[in-house]
């Protein structure tokens, strides 16, 4: 039997509420957990994501040096468009949203307690470039 069974991801903010129902939409998830200080949320893939009360927790600054990358997530879609319109819609910013090199095309965001985040084009449309 092994001794670590599952993983979530957890990102400290200041509104876990708030952040929970954010990524719960962006990903189609259902909250399957919740106390005072921290709710979770499970995707339809079953990605598993957990948002812990800090009231201290100072948003990342990336892409500026100071405070930049804590944590860093990618998410994989059909559609970049569509997925941005989402995103906007629910409260995250564009960070990052010009066109990447390589072969993925991905943009770069944050949720609304600033944490930075991509969205990765599923297929590659692009000739691998360098």
């Amino acid at each position: 039997m092994a001794l670590v069974m599952a993983g979530v991801v957890v990102l400290d903010c200041a509104e876990p509420e708030k952040l929970a129902a954010f990524y719960k939409e962006l990903l189609d998830a259902e909250e399957t957990d919740a106390t005072a200080n921290r709710v979770e949320i499970r995707g339809a893939d079953g990605m598993r994501m957990a948002f812990r009360r800090d009231v201290m927790a100072t948003p990342p600054s990336w892409p500026r040096p100071e405070n930049s990358l804590q944590a860093h997530l990618d998410f994989h879609v059909e559609d970049l468009d569509a997925a941005e319109r989402k995103v906007v819609g629910l409260g995250g910013r564009p960070l990052d949203t010009k066109d990447a090199q390589g072969p993925f095309e991905e943009r770069g965001y944050a949720d609304p307690a600033g944490h930075s985040f991509t969205l990765r084009r599923v297929r590659p449309t692009a000739p691998k470039r360098g």
